[in-house]
């Protein structure tokens, strides 16, 4: 717990939960690319520690052969002992949109969902986690948003129906 002097009030708040930090190397995490190929796309993709010490999510995406997405997902095991809000993303992109994803148990077919445009500057961006709504195959659930108290994976995307290089820089990734 760490405690803060706010507004003449001294004010509780969690501790940061770190998820991934590329600085921090951990050979426990391990990047996987699901890309389009899983159905007869040519999107590839790739997640590596670059020579400055940032994860660089990269590759091209292809709408040949219906294809038209890459992803790299984290599988990971985290219990909530807290009641964390959001996850916060610090990334430098190219501009373009990427989808952040969540699953919250191993046998979970679908994922849980938020989308986040990039402004090409390094930027904290922050996710309500409350605002991930369950999608499968790109369409929406009608079932209710996250709010689960564990993660068993994250993803990054990117699939905006176009022929398109991309890059992404991936610092940290935290939950608060």
């Amino acid at each position: 717990m760490r405690w803060l002097w706010m507004m003449g009030m001294l004010v509780m708040t969690l501790p940061t939960l770190v998820v991934f930090d590329a600085s921090k190397p951990n050979k426990k995490l391990r990047w996987f690319q699901t890309n389009d190929d899983v159905m007869g796309g040519i999107s590839s993709s790739t997640m590596k520690v670059n020579e400055a010490g940032v994860a660089e999510f990269s590759g091209r995406v292809s709408t040949e052969n219906n294809g038209g997405f890459a992803m790299t997902r984290l599988p990971v095991s985290i219990n909530f002992d807290q009641p964390y809000s959001k996850i916060v993303l610090q990334v430098q992109g190219d501009g373009k949109p990427y989808q952040f994803r969540l699953k919250a148990s191993k046998r979970q077919r679908f994922w849980y969902v938020q989308k986040f445009t990039t402004s090409g500057e390094i930027e904290k961006i922050e996710l309500p986690l409350k605002d991930f709504y369950p999608s499968w195959r790109g369409y929406r659930l009608n079932s209710g948003n996250f709010d689960a108290t564990q993660l068993t994976e994250l993803a990054l995307l990117i699939g905006n129906k176009k022929n398109e290089s991309f890059t992404l820089l991936v610092h940290k990734i935290t939950l608060e």
